[in-house]
């Protein structure tokens, strides 16, 4: 119990410290609020500073959005958990591979854990009882109706190029969301990937939207990209910052250890006696070297 409290508080005060929105995601890091880590928040927090993708849409297309939310949360994300997360092939070849390499040590030793536990805790709240009971037939059930999820979202799009015209909405940011990790990871075991890349219209969409707003394909902007003014500076500043963090990690993961150390009974410490019994063996080479004079 207190070890759990440890790791806990260890993990919690390192993602303090190095700034990291692993833990949870979407997160918008604002200077106001602080970071705002809740999908619903971030919308509403935008909107209030006069950002609204849907500021054009009519009541029908209104309408449409919720019903076409309410339709990916409910059979879409499960599934998409499932895949990335419970699946035993793709976790560990897949998402625990990738969140060990990205995120900076020592978090990624604990971190992609946490994370899995907490996917399948979620999962089993969705699912209920039942999801222990028989897992390969609500499986099945669950894969057929995310099949069927993407070939509606296939049929509303058609070929436009978003689904309320040419101009993205806050609906495209969604299925975006969810559609373009599907797509692009390298999953051995590719069940609802290979339906969506049956879907030629939503693979055209992903990549569209990767070509308009992410060129660089997550990698470093391309050399004509306008940098923010200051930007070296910053860099500089941050450097002595993003140093003492580090230290600070590892600190904190040597104590870490160390306490789990001492109270696993793997390290103990013995204190020697310093009396007469500690002595005797000098005592009884002076006698012997005594008598063999």
């Amino acid at each position: 119990m207190l070890l759990s409290a440890l790791q806990a508080g260890w993990l919690s005060s390192l993602l303090s410290r190095t700034g990291s929105t692993a833990w949870s995601l979407p997160a918008l890091k604002t200077r106001d609020k602080g970071t705002i880590s809740k999908t619903q928040q971030i919308i509403t927090h935008l909107r209030k500073q006069k950002y609204n993708a849907d500021y054009d849409l009519s009541a029908t297309q209104g309408a449409d959005t919720l019903a076409f939310v309410s339709l990916l949360e409910e059979k879409l994300l499960p599934v998409l958990i499932h895949t990335f997360w419970v699946d035993a092939k793709n976790y560990v070849e897949h998402t625990r591979k990738w969140y060990a390499e990205t995120v900076p040590f020592p978090l990624n030793f604990f971190l992609p854990n946490c994370m899995h536990k907490r996917h399948v805790e979620r999962l089993q709240l969705l699912w209920g009882d039942g999801y222990m009971e028989d897992e390969e037939k609500l499986e099945k059930e669950l894969y057929r109706d995310a099949r069927e999820c993407l070939t509606l979202l296939s049929q509303r799009l058609g070929s436009q190029k978003f689904f309320f015209g040419d101009s993205p909405a806050s609906l495209d940011a969604l299925v975006f969301s969810r559609l373009a990790p599907l797509l692009k990871a390298k999953l051995p075991n590719g069940k609802l990937q290979q339906h969506l890349k049956s879907l030629q219209n939503l693979c055209n969409y992903c990549t569209s939207i990767l070509s308009l707003y992410f060129p660089w394909d997550g990698g470093d902007p391309p050399a004509g990209a306008p940098r923010p003014v200051g930007a070296e500076g910053g860099e500089a500043e941050e450097e002595p910052h993003k140093r003492r963090n580090q230290l600070l990690s590892v600190v904190v993961g040597l104590a870490a250890m160390l306490a789990y150390a001492f109270l696993s009974g793997i390290v103990s410490i013995q204190r020697g006696s310093a009396g007469p019994a500690a002595r005797q063996p000098i005592a009884m080479e002076e006698e012997e070297e005594e008598e063999e004079e």
